[in-house]
């Protein structure tokens, strides 16, 4: 006999997208430890474009954004009534968590859609990931790489457990939004895109030297994303569970010399981040590089997941970032 389910509904308000997920949870789970991808699955997975980085200027939030937040969020809260969801909680993360009117925005999307938005730390982004990504895998070693919209996390893991952490300024939307002028960058922005990631890295308080490891473990849409990327250039039929220096050196040998080609590759792979996959592949390989690294192993799951098992069903306390 099945045991008894309940939905909970999820929602990661980034800084690219705006995505909804419901999960199907087992009843009575949150008493068990450790809780792990067998104890839920994914019925539904909403994304929407919602390009919310584009609408900070000045380095604050703009009524457009705002407006446009309050668009997405109030569909997908309608949507995760429709389905009965026990609950429904709202995160943010780099779009927001930056800006310099942070909490007049907030605030103000609270009021209009009649929910609570909580405000993920950078350290809490990173703890959440690698919560999500080790709960269908063991991860002993290396280092998690949440690559977003608008910011990089990396996660230190050692005998199973995540230490130290980091967030870099700059994610895949991110860059294109500042080097990219038409739909793919070309060589002399690639160049651009690697520079001014180095500069956020060296802007770090710590030295990214800790971070080396020979695995690196991709969490996110954009490591997803390179991966499909790669499996349509090759005619391969499932994306690669795991990417090495050398993909991403075929694929952006590719980007580079025939820009048109991985633009037409990269619309049947991943139409909806057809502007953003060049970036991110950029900074993985930059990544893989400074890291040291050879291989990245793709993770289905990570952040949305993590907030699932630690925030509401492991009845972990919902910290909050102050907001500016």
């Amino acid at each position: 006999m099945e045991s008894a389910m309940a939905n909970y509904g999820v929602i990661d308000l980034g800084s690219n997208s705006v995505r909804l997920v419901i999960f199907d949870v087992k009843d009575g789970i949150s008493k068990k430890k450790p809780i792990t991808c067998k104890d839920f699955r994914s019925i539904i997975n909403d994304k929407v474009m919602a390009g919310l980085s584009a609408y900070v200027e000045a380095g604050e939030f703009a009524p457009e954004g705002i407006a446009r937040a309050v668009d997405v969020l109030s569909g997908h809260l309608k949507r995760a009534r429709y389905f009965n969801c026990v609950r429904t909680d709202i995160f943010a993360t780099a779009v927001l968590r930056n800006c310099t009117n942070s909490r007049k925005a907030i605030r103000a999307i609270e009021e209009a859609i009649g929910a609570p938005v909580n405000l993920l730390s950078a350290r809490d982004e990173a703890h959440l990931s690698f919560a999500g990504a080790s709960c269908d895998r063991t991860i002993e070693k290396g280092t998690v790489v949440d690559l977003g919209g608008g910011s990089t996390e990396l996660i230190r893991v050692e005998e199973g457990r995540d230490f130290d952490d980091v967030s870099i300024g700059q994610g895949s939307l991110s860059s294109y939004a500042g080097y990219v002028e038409f739909v793919m960058p070309q060589a002399d922005e690639v160049g651009a895109i690697e520079r001014a990631f180095f500069d956020q890295v060296a802007k770090t308080p710590v030295d990214l030297k800790k971070y080396r490891a020979e695995t690196l473990y991709g969490v996110g849409g954009s490591a997803r994303a390179a991966a499909k990327l790669y499996a349509q250039m090759t005619g391969e039929s499932c994306r690669p569970k795991t990417l090495t220096p050398e993909h991403f050196d075929a694929l952006l040998d590719l980007l580079e010399n025939n820009p048109s080609k991985f633009a037409h590759l990269a619309a049947r792979a991943v139409p909806e981040r057809i502007h953003t996959v060049g970036p991110g592949c950029v900074i993985l390989s930059t990544l893989m590089q400074k890291l040291d690294a050879r291989k990245l192993e793709i993770c289905k799951r990570g952040v949305r997941e993590g907030y699932l098992i630690e925030r509401m069903l492991g009845n972990a306390p919902c910290s909050r970032v102050k907001a500016q």
